[in-house]
């Protein structure tokens, strides 16, 4: 005879083992809770400084063999090579920036005292200006009523001035907080250098831990592959595009273009436009009366050029020597660039070169595709000669 359990006995559990697991499942989720509880403060708590370390280990894995290289010569002296390093990126960095700084305010406060005085002298526009095509009637007309009547001018472009000299201060703050920021990297990225072999140890065992010893070490030797390439990359269109700018303002005759050029150098490290710099050499080739109308034009496209050349050198030189295409590493750069700054232009690349690399692994090693063995003939049918009606 069936025996039929009543029906609350039936919902609730009646073994032990099911109260177990239900006990189990309780400590998970509070555990689980507990720890996205505390790294949701950790990241709270170290969120103010998570662009400065990100700076300081691509600056520190950037510039590692070169510590390693200094530090061989100094007999080992890690603390010492790190202490030349920061030394030379701050003189490198700091005197340029102080430079650009200085004649920019200078020229700012003279503009400004020529024009409250009356003695800001403009030249008459030059002949022909007013032919060229689509905005030479517009420069003509502004540039001879500057002329004529610059205080009526100013005052007609008061509005445009007030917009564009807030324009021009928020770009002042946001250059002077990137270089504040690069200093600071910079003397942390020393400390980590000193310390660089435990370093790559610790990211070993990180990237052990999340894809497997079998391919944490491929993972460990991308990423630093990816951001030294990019880092190189940078640093190599800079250089380039700042020798091409010095040598067009050599050409062009222009006061203190060496200066100038390292000034673009480091505003090219710093992802800053070139523009900057080669804009007002192209007023003062304009402005300053000792140029032909010919040589002028030709003058100020050869700066313009040279001052877009790092939007074709980049894709040349970013990617080299990594284990990964080339449009990957530049679609990363580029795409982070345009989500997050610099910053993010080297932590773009790192993550797709990454991701890449997985998906990639991921294809190979489909469990559906068979590899099919090689058909081996027999070597006594392979031998023999087979006769007609045999």
């Amino acid at each position: 005879m069936d025996v039929i359990k009543p029906v609350n006995s039936l919902l609730l559990p009646d073994t032990e083992s099911e109260r177990r697991a239900s006990s189990r499942l309780l400590d998970v989720l509070i555990r689980a809770s507990l720890i996205a509880g505390l790294a949701f403060l950790c990241y709270k708590i170290f969120s103010p400084f998570l662009s400065l370390m990100v700076w300081s280990i691509i600056l520190a894995v950037t510039l590692y063999p070169l510590h390693q290289a200094l530090a061989r010569r100094l007999r080992g002296k890690q603390w010492l090579a790190s202490a030349i390093l920061v030394i030379g990126g701050l003189i490198l960095i700091v005197v340029p920036t102080a430079l650009l700084m200085n004649s920019l305010a200078d020229s700012i406060r003279g503009f400004i005292a020529g024009v409250q005085s009356g003695d800001l002298a403009i030249p008459p526009p030059r002949e022909g200006i007013e032919n060229f095509p689509i905005v030479g009637k517009k420069v003509h007309d502004a540039w001879l009523k500057a002329y004529t009547d610059l205080p009526g001018l100013m005052q007609s472009m008061k509005p445009k001035i007030s917009e564009l000299a807030q324009t021009a201060l928020g770009i002042v703050a946001n250059v002077a907080g990137s270089v504040l920021m690069f200093l600071a990297s910079f003397i942390v990225a020393g400390i980590i250098m000193v310390y660089g072999e435990s370093g790559a140890s610790s990211c070993r065992a990180i990237f052990d831990r999340i894809v497997g010893v079998e391919r944490g070490e491929d993972f460990t030797k991308l990423s630093t592959a990816t951001i030294r390439a990019v880092a190189l990359g940078v640093i190599g269109v800079a250089a380039i595009q700042a020798i091409l700018i010095g040598l067009s303002m050599l050409i062009a005759g222009v006061p203190a273009a060496g200066v100038l050029s390292i000034i673009v150098l480091v505003l090219g490290i710093l992802q800053v436009p070139a523009v900057v710099v080669t804009i007002p050499v192209i007023i003062y080739i304009w402005a300053s009366g000792d140029y032909t109308s010919g040589s002028a034009i030709m003058y100020t496209v050869l700066l313009l050029v040279t001052g877009m050349s790092d939007n074709v050198l980049k894709p040349l030189l970013l990617g080299r020597g990594v284990d990964a295409p080339m449009p990957v590493i530049l679609f990363g750069a580029l795409g982070g660039m345009a989500t997050g700054g610099i910053l993010g232009m080297f932590v773009g690349a790192v993550l797709l070169a990454l991701g890449y690399q997985i998906f990639m692994s991921w294809v190979a090693n489909n469990p559906d595709v068979v590899q099919d063995e090689p058909q081996t003939e027999d070597p006594i049918l392979e031998n023999s000669v087979l006769v007609p009606g045999s």
